[in-house]
């Protein structure tokens, strides 16, 4: 009994020495970005810094302008720099795993956005749901070409994310549909609009007769948009985006492409520095987020370009 209450009033001892016990505080912010060319990224960027400004935490942004080995070296050097957590956006597939990698090793928690990493994912992942989101675009674009027709297919960088699953959600819309025949399918490398155009063109000229284009991201449908309108065919082809991108928002209100899925991407970059926080104060996070995407149109288009989601 002795003991029991010499115990009892040593931790008592302990804790008026020590005081209450406090989470750990997220104060420096790392944030590294695939390519910030691509507006869907800028965005991204705009929406976490300025959620971190709220709470009065610092924020290092780095920009691997679609390199992989550049984004290892730059968040290496983040890491010396005493971050406390890192939201990060791979560059590519091919070495996606490495800083994530580097950064639990060093203790750091990491935020996947958009993209995650083979083998060694991020403690959690937010993204869109580009399987189902990707299907109701090809399934508007096969319904607006009557379910019949050829069609091609942009993809954007082989092996990341957002690229496979995209292509998943397509090729189930193309199941139901058997009257359509993809004839030509290309990787971009960085989704630009400049590939897609380049690409189109190609494929233009190999199937004069295409009706229906899936390109992957927006930038590659304003791309394709651009050498169609160069090319002058004499049927109606129907072209389908993807991201939800501000510029390309525009010209889908003007008629220059037909659909995109609009992605959240300021609820996107709100919620990455709240699970940061979440996870250096040690509370348990969800490993995987997934968000809708709206399906548009000109038709409701003009409610994206005054409020982006």
């Amino acid at each position: 009994m002795k003991i029991a209450r010499t115990m009892l009033a040593s931790a008592a001892l302990l804790g008026l020495t020590l005081g209450p016990v406090h989470a750990a505080e997220l104060k420096k912010l790392g944030l590294a970005v695939a390519n910030l060319q691509a507006n869907f990224f800028n965005q991204i960027k705009q929406s976490v810094e300025a959620e971190a400004k709220k709470r009065g935490i610092e924020v290092v942004t780095v920009d691997a302008k679609g390199d992989g080995p550049t984004q290892v070296n730059q968040i290496q050097d983040l890491l010396t720099q005493k971050i406390d957590a890192l939201i990060y956006i791979p560059a590519g597939a091919a070495a996606a795993s490495v800083p994530v990698k580097l950064a639990k090793s060093a203790g750091i928690p990491v935020v996947n956005v958009d993209r995650n990493a083979e083998g060694a994912p991020g403690d959690t992942f937010l993204a869109t749901n580009s399987v189902a989101s990707a299907k109701n675009v090809c399934d508007y674009i096969l319904k607006q070409a009557a379910g019949k027709g050829k069609m091609v297919i942009i993809h954007g960088q082989k092996g990341t994310t957002p690229e496979v699953d995209r292509s998943k959600g397509c090729a189930e819309s193309l199941k139901a549909n058997p009257d359509v025949k993809v004839v030509a399918e290309q990787y971009s490398n960085i989704w630009s609009q400049d590939e897609g155009f380049q690409i189109m063109q190609n494929m233009l000229q190999a199937n004069p007769d295409v009706s229906i284009v899936f390109a992957q991201a927006d930038a590659l449908a304003l791309g394709a948009a651009q050498a169609i309108k160069v090319a002058n065919p004499s049927q109606k082809i129907v072209v389908g985006g993807f991201d939800g991108d501000t510029a390309a928002l525009e010209a889908l209100s003007k008629g220059v492409f037909d659909v995109t899925a609009t992605q959240q991407t300021q609820k996107m970059g709100r919620d990455a520095v709240e699970n940061a926080a979440k996870l250096v104060a040690g509370e348990k996070v969800p490993p995987e987020q997934l968000m809708d995407a709206t399906l548009t149109t000109k038709a409701n288009v003009a409610g994206f370009i005054a409020n982006h989601p």
